[in-house]
């Protein structure tokens, strides 16, 4: 803080030049208009103003010395200069000097005196002091008395530098030979150029009064509490005339003139009693200075002094003005940012003057005193508007008098935002649910992040992170809307493709630099019933007829066969029950609704029929369910000539069959042409197959089983729980030869196939190609076998 101080006489013109505030300051003239450089004063008028363009002061306002200051010298005004960005200030000092504008004056243009022509030589006569209100050597200097014929002028000095003046009787009176004297009081100042005023007096001779009224004190001393009651007694003087009658008779009357002494008091004139008629106040005056007069009524006279001191009491609250201050502040402002510069003022004196300053508690700022009665608020710590957007902050200050006086003011302060808050998810994690075979564009479902921000550092805006699902870009699978952060389906999903899939999705808000955060979000896709089961035995062909065979000697519960099914749908959409649905004789035989297995329900007789057709119908557990159905063709015989015999009706046209290869064979040669070779290794081949086909057939051996694949369960349905072999013989008439069986535990099948050439005997080719059924007849004896 820097100070300066200038001196300039009172009533110049508008616009005159006071100081160059920069030059003596050395500051630059930029800085006073970047700074927004203005005046700061607690005064109620304004004279001076400052121009920043040229960064000089200039008088605003004429001045007149005496208005502003009266008799208080030296005269000042002060301010402060006030800068921002960064908050400075400088105190300034301008000095008023007294010019002689002001002649002397007497309240009155003439009084008049009656005096004794008994009064004695060197009798006193206290006349009225004119008033200048200029100071110094521009005040009141002398008086001069015209004519000096009777009376002489004489000046007392007073303890508070004013004079009083008193006409002095030289030559005695003679009423007989002037009754009258006219007289003419000059009083004149020291200025340049000089300036007198006068006042005429009127003197009465009277006959004889020769005691004047004497004081009993030449200055009375008094108190008086400020705020007093009007007519509160101040003092009482008193007077005493040694003369008798109406010669000793004392009047009492205040004699100031220039102040406002007889608006306040006033003097009671036959006892002297001195009371208060106006409100005084500490403040304004701390003591007053009471010009008293008795005189009697042969117009003798004499004067006194009366000082009264005003007492203190705590009757000002502390004023709080506000010099500069800034109502936005951002939230990453520095420790000890300037906020508000303060001004403390109390008009009282002592402890009563002596103020303290706090602000309200809980908040991040502090006041500090940077010199007399001047605050700065600060910040004490770090700011976050997203745990305060403002503060209303309370100043109050107290003085230390009894009882203590306070006022206070309150200050609010906005935070603005910064961007130091990224987006927030409402979940560390989303996990979303979709029924398959959707339509694309569907909703799938809604993520949502929070910004703790304000305004476009909240404004949050979704973005599909980009990655892969098996391969496949996932924006194939999935979009986000970027306001609404709601996630549609592209495509169509199968639950038996895709089961699930997870993906990133980014919230990133609108501030710069823009804050992001990211999560995971998993698609679960579910199952809906639409796969039909599927029979995976006994297999359905076209080129054979499949058959099992239950001996007649069967009990109950003979298992015949199993029905063998799945479902690639998944949970009770895989459940499957099975049902017969017809059947040749639906009292033989039954199924196991979740097994499969088709077993006797009673003894097999000789009355049932050879050949049994059973329809089975397999349905899962879906919503609505779906279902596959299976024919089961069932030989109740125990030997496989009965069976044939019976299902001889089932075969196709043998010589369809025959036509069909000839043309196959004809079409592989004629293909096979270029590839002689291969053509001539593959006839070779079948001839050996023949050959061996005949050895076998004559020798009587036994005929090797025959395996088909293995089904194993991979799906975990628990729809297959065991592995079923099946061993298989063939034989080229089935009429006219027999099947043997293996030994072996395992299953014996007979698959009778008109088509097979490398198998038992064979007699005449020619007569064996017309008597072979249309299709192939396959019969199966089943024996199951567990792990």
């Amino acid at each position: 803080m820097g100070q300066v101080s200038y001196t300039i006489p009172e009533e110049m013109s508008k616009g005159s030049l006071v100081g160059n505030l920069a030059q003596d300051l050395g500051l630059q003239i930029k800085r006073l208009t970047s700074g927004k450089a203005r005046i700061y004063t607690r005064e109620s008028g304004e004279y001076i103003e400052l121009n920043r363009e040229r960064g000089v002061l200039l008088v605003k306002e004429r001045i007149d010395r005496e208005a502003l200051c009266r008799q208080t010298t030296p005269c000042a005004l002060h301010f402060q200069i006030i800068l921002e960005n960064p908050m400075e200030f400088y105190t300034v000092t301008v000095q008023i000097t007294d010019i002689n504008d002001n002649a002397p004056t007497f309240e009155k243009n003439k009084i008049e005196f009656k005096i004794s022509e008994s009064a004695m030589i060197g009798a006193k006569f206290v006349l009225e002091r004119a008033a200048d209100r200029d100071v110094g050597v521009n005040d009141l200097q002398r008086y001069e008395l015209k004519p000096t014929n009777n009376f002489a002028l004489k000046l007392h000095n007073t303890a508070d530098g004013n004079k009083n003046v008193e006409m002095v009787l030289q030559k005695p009176l003679d009423r007989e030979k002037q009754e009258q004297i006219s007289l003419v009081l000059m009083a004149v100042d020291g200025g340049e150029p000089q300036m007198s005023g006068t006042m005429q007096i009127l003197i009465t001779v009277l006959d004889a009064n020769d005691n004047a009224p004497v004081f009993t004190q030449q200055t009375y001393k008094a108190a008086v509490t400020e705020n007093s009651p009007k007519g509160t007694v101040v003092a009482t003087v008193t007077a005493s005339d040694a003369d008798e009658g109406s010669n000793s008779k004392i009047k009492y009357s205040i004699t100031n003139t220039l102040d406002d002494v007889r608006e306040l008091f006033k003097i009671s004139e036959e006892n002297g009693e001195v009371v208060l008629t106006g409100d005084i106040d500490f403040e304004e005056s701390r003591s007053f200075l009471i010009n008293l007069r008795a005189n009697d009524d042969g117009g003798l006279t004499d004067s006194c002094k009366l000082i009264v001191e005003v007492q203190d009491v705590n009757d000002n609250k502390p004023e709080i003005n506000i010099m500069s201050k800034s109502t936005v502040i951002s939230e990453d402002a520095k420790l000890h940012t300037v906020v508000t510069m303060i001004n403390i003022e109390d008009k009282d004196t002592g402890d009563n003057g002596k103020v303290q300053c706090s602000i309200s508690e809980n908040v991040p700022f502090m006041l500090k005193s940077s010199t007399n009665n001047f605050y700065r608020l600060v910040t004490d710590s770090e700011l976050d508007r997203e745990r305060s957007s403002d503060y209303n902050i309370t100043v109050t200050c107290s003085d230390e008098g009894v009882p203590s006086l306070s006022s206070s003011v309150t200050l609010t302060l906005q935070i603005s935002d910064v961007n130091d808050n990224a987006p927030v998810f409402e979940r560390s994690s989303y996990q979303a649910y979709i029924v398959e075979n959707n339509t694309p564009g569907l909703s799938i479902f809604t993520v949502k992040a929070r910004d703790a921000d304000w305004n476009q550092n909240a404004r949050v805006s979704y973005i599909l992170e980009d990655s892969s699902v098996n391969g496949v870009p996932v924006s194939s699978y999935v979009s986000i809307s970027a306001d609404s952060g709601v996630i549609h389906a592209v495509r169509s999903f199968d639950y038996e493709q895709i089961k699930d899939f997870q993906f990133h999705i980014k919230a990133q808000d609108g501030g710069s630099p823009p804050l992001s955060s990211n999560v995971t979000v998993k698609i679960m896709i579910q199952d809906q019933n639409d796969n039909p089961p599927q029979v995976l035995y006994p297999v359905q062909t076209s080129g054979s007829l499949v058959a099992e065979m239950v001996p007649r000697s069967a009990d109950v519960g003979y298992l015949v066969t199993k029905v063998v099914a799945v479902d690639v749908d998944s949970g009770q959409n895989a459940w499957l029950s099975y049902k017969l649905q017809k059947a040749t004789d639906r009292a033989l035989f039954e199924v196991g609704l979740q097994n499969g297995e088709i077993r006797t329900i009673r003894q097999v007789t000789d009355k049932d029929a050879v050949k049994q057709r059973l329809t089975v119908i397999v349905e899962d557990n879906g919503q609505p369910s779906r279902s596959a159905t299976v024919i089961v063709n069932v030989a109740v015989a125990d030997s496989f000539p009965e069976v044939l015999s019976e299902f001889t009706d089932f075969t196709h046209d043998k010589e369809y069959n025959d036509n069909l290869t000839f043309y196959l064979v004809l079409a592989l040669a004629v293909v096979s042409f270029l590839f002689i070779t291969c053509l001539v290794v593959i006839i070779s081949v079948k001839i050996y197959r023949w050959r061996q086909s005949r050895i076998l057939y004559h020798s009587n051996l036994p005929v090797i089983p025959y395996y088909p694949p293995r089904y194993s369960d991979t799906l975990g349905t628990g729809t297959l729980q065991h592995v079923y072999n099946y061993e298989v013989c063939r034989t080229t008439d089935s009429r006219k030869s027999d099947c043997k069986f293996g030994r072996a535990g395992s299953q014996n099948v007979l698959i009778m196939d008109p088509s097979s050439t490398g198998t038992m005997q064979q007699i005449q080719s020619e007569k064996n190609i017309l008597d072979e059924p249309e299709f192939p007849i396959e019969v199966r004896k089943y024996t199951p076998y567990s792990f």
